[in-house]
């Protein structure tokens, strides 16, 4: 079952983190009233008052968190500072970088890259492999919508995003990085892995694919499902696939050359490129 993701407003109030809350309680503690800082992980900065009880951002008052932790981003629901993590045989959490732009991790897995470069920035380089100025684009696995981001800001014509998992779409509504739904760009809930099949054949003039590691959804690197891939994408028609770079002393396995070889068998000319495979439809 396939759900279109409404165009819900999202999560205006503040994001909190470790070092953020250091810094207030630090400055109240030495006397300073007020103090620039950014709300809402790096988008921007707000005048906020602070004092040992608490702190006043837009005439709106705030206690401190209760607990506050690393790695774990905070957000206001009402009454209190709650972690933005939810369990539901999984715990899936957003998780705050140097960079501003959170990454989100499941069960203790990192599914965005941060070790060098901002997640944000990582999607930018990404997407433009596949030039998107005036394409339709398959989104396959949304995640937090980065992908999507700069798709429309390189002018996408439009573009199609699925995820398959509800409390990843509820990190995404709370996350200011994520891009808000429009006539360009539609999210629905869905397992791409099998909603692919009730896709039109040549709909899309661009693919991308963000899979989940391999031993988690080994079937969004199947032979079957590549096969669709080839389905849905138009001829000459491009497609990026993160891989990542599994360590192969450990597993004994080269997933980027895997996938390249079953791209290729399914009618697709390759190529090892930027942590996974360029591909062009034949």
């Amino acid at each position: 079952m396939a759900s279109t993701t409404a165009a819900a407003e999202p999560y205006q109030g503040p994001l909190l983190t470790l070092e953020l809350v250091q810094q207030m309680r630090g400055a109240a503690e030495q006397g300073t009233t007020s103090l620039r800082r950014s709300l809402d992980l790096g988008r921007s900065e707000s005048a906020i008052e602070v004092d040992r009880a608490g702190w006043t951002n837009q005439g709106q008052r705030y206690p401190y968190p209760e607990r506050c932790r690393e790695r774990t981003v905070y957000y206001w629901s009402g009454s209190a500072f709650e972690p933005a993590a939810r369990y539901s045989g999984s715990l899936i959490k957003l998780v705050p970088t140097e960079w501003g732009a959170p990454t989100f991790e499941i069960d203790g897995i990192k599914m965005l890259p941060t070790a060098r470069v901002s997640p944000y920035e990582d999607a930018r380089s990404k997407v433009a492999l596949i030039e998107p100025r005036g394409k339709v684009i398959l989104d396959c696995c949304g995640g937090l919508g980065y992908f999507a981001a700069w798709c429309l800001e390189s002018g996408a014509r439009q573009v199609l995003s699925f995820e398959k998992n509800a409390e990843v779409l509820w990190l995404r509504r709370l996350n200011p990085w994520s891009p808000a739904l429009d006539a360009r760009l539609t999210l629905t809930q869905a397992d791409i892995a099998t909603h692919i099949r009730t896709l039109e054949s040549g709909l899309a003039e661009a693919i991308l694919h963000d899979p989940p590691r391999f031993g988690i959804a080994g079937e969004l690197y199947s032979q079957e499902f590549y096969g669709e891939l080839a389905r849905v994408l138009r001829r000459r028609g491009k497609l990026f696939h993160y891989t990542g770079s599994p360590n192969k002393l450990t597993s004994g396995r080269n997933v980027p050359r895997e996938v390249a070889g079953r791209l290729t068998r399914a009618g697709f000319r390759t190529e090892l490129r930027a942590d996974g495979v360029l591909a062009i439809l034949n």
